[in-house]
């Protein structure tokens, strides 16, 4: 398992030391921290997507709520962000290839069970036509967060 004796004592589950990934570019989309300036196309993917969300994520997190409010995304969306500056976890939009377009989301956090280093959740939007996509998206998923992240057990739950 990951451990590092330069983690910092603050909540931050990373090295002090490691370079967090900021933009992946490629040819089928890009990726990149989440900020508050996301919260329009983000609101969008999440409502475009509950049935789907909620059949994925709500039954172990709860989220999103049947009553997902603008509010709540701008709030989601704005401690996503905080969490990544703290250290503690990191979230991505999952772009177009021209940043016109939200495609999904990507998670690396901390794993709650022992004997994982980290817990990586992604997902495409409902209404994305080509549902290949979401096979090309996992199979970059596992390869980036074996290649630069400093993780040696990585769940995927829902995978």
């Amino acid at each position: 398992m990951f451990m590092s004796p330069r983690k910092a004592a603050d909540g931050a589950f990373l090295p002090e030391d490691f370079v967090v990934p900021t933009l992946v570019a490629g040819p089928r989309f890009q990726i990149r921290p989440i900020t508050v300036h996301d919260v329009v196309k983000d609101y969008g993917a999440v409502i475009g997507s509950l049935d789907r969300l909620a059949g994925r994520f709500g039954p172990e997190w709860g989220w999103p709520d049947r009553e997902f409010t603008f509010e709540q995304a701008l709030i989601d969306v704005a401690w996503l962000q905080k969490e990544g500056q703290l250290r503690r976890s990191f979230s991505y939009v999952v772009n177009t290839p021209d940043g016109e377009r939200q495609l999904g989301r990507i998670h690396v956090a901390p794993s709650g069970e022992p004997g994982a280093d980290a817990v990586v959740v992604f997902w495409v939007r409902s209404d994305e036509e080509d549902r290949a996509l979401e096979k090309d998206l996992e199979d970059f998923v596992r390869e980036w967060v074996t290649t630069a992240w400093p993780f040696e057990v990585v769940r995927f739950p829902g995978r």
